[in-house]
């Protein structure tokens, strides 16, 4: 999302010099490196735009007070039209951070100058073109901070700060003689030292499809080797052969039960909806808590029935009822 422009920000604009109106001229040199595109379709769309009357500071002034009174859509269309030039300008400025289609820069701000149009106060007595460059220049950051990996490296106000500024700030200490610790330049750039490290490593990784190959010819994926957030085929084999000895356990046990014990197994401590002990006592014509006594007296005797049996189990009588509970 792009921060909204504040008093501060108005007054920033306000403060640049007052000479002559500000004309975005633009001109490709013939030794300019463009990204991936070719002259031919930046030149043309230089040449179609440039058919566009350029305002002075008055006219802009009367086409913004025009759009904040009546929402005139003409003079919305002047607005941009007229500083659709101003944009190629910013944008030519994040060359170095965009080799791919300058174009598509271009195409972000414009949807700021658009959005610059919407927002302008014409009455805080700042120059519309100064005030444009800075939601341009929004949209073309951010832009390029969605774009520049299939993974967004970049999604907090911090973290887009420490893109554009990391690497600049690294080199200029190398350069005065520092080495560049993430403690110095988290003071430098008024950061945490984690966001220094966190955004270094992001920069750092290359990215790497989930459906590319392992390595070149390989027929095995790059997600064929993820981590599965359930069990291992292991620890469910383990898991069922549990649960298969404790069943055959618990049939054996059932033999040297008397009737109240095996109400108490089956409806109370293998049941998913387990009766009370009122439930089991008022059926059997007894106290609740002579009820209570029987199934104390039953889980000792499963707890001892069990490691008799399962000699390599141990105090783990209420894990395998629970296991069991599952199975059935």
């Amino acid at each position: 999302m792009v921060k909204p422009m504040t008093d501060s920000d108005y007054a920033e604009g306000q403060s640049v010099e007052n000479g002559e109106d500000y004309r975005p001229l633009v001109s490709i040199p013939e030794d300019e490196h463009l990204p991936a595109v070719g002259h031919t379709a930046l030149q043309r769309y230089l040449q179609e735009i440039s058919q566009y009357k350029l305002l002075t500071r008055e006219e802009a002034d009367a086409l913004a007070v025009r759009y904040r009174e009546n929402q005139d859509p003409d003079a919305a269309y002047q607005l941009v039209t007229a500083n659709l030039r101003l944009v190629v300008k910013v944008a030519m400025d994040f060359q170095k951070y965009w080799m791919q289609n300058f174009l598509d820069l271009i195409q972000e701000g414009n949807v700021g100058l658009v959005q610059a149009v919407k927002k302008f106060d014409p009455y805080r007595g700042v120059k519309f073109s100064y005030y444009a460059a800075y939601w341009i220049r929004a949209y073309i950051l951010k832009s390029i901070m969605d774009n520049w990996r299939l993974v967004k490296i970049g999604t907090t106000q911090a973290q887009r700060k420490l893109f554009f500024s990391l690497n600049k700030e690294r080199k200029l200490l190398e350069a005065q003689g520092f080495a560049p610790e993430p403690k110095l330049l988290a003071e430098r750039l008024h950061v945490k030292e984690s966001e220094i490290v966190e955004m270094s490593q992001r920069l750092a990784a290359n990215e790497s499809s989930l459906e590319g190959p392992v390595r070149e010819g390989s027929s095995e994926e790059q997600k064929d080797f993820l981590v599965s957030p359930g069990q291992t085929v292991e620890e469910e084999v383990a898991e069922n052969e549990l649960r298969f000895k404790v069943a055959a356990v618990v049939e054996k046990m059932r033999a040297t039960m008397n009737a109240k014990e095996l109400a108490i197994l089956d409806d109370r401590l293998l049941s998913d909806e387990p009766l009370t002990l009122q439930t089991i006592a008022d059926r059997f014509h007894v106290s609740r808590e002579r009820v209570r006594q029987i199934e104390a007296n039953l889980l000792a005797k499963m707890r001892v029935f069990f490691e008799r049996e399962l000699p390599d189990i141990h105090n783990f009588i209420d894990e395998i009822l629970t296991n069991w509970r599952q199975g059935h």
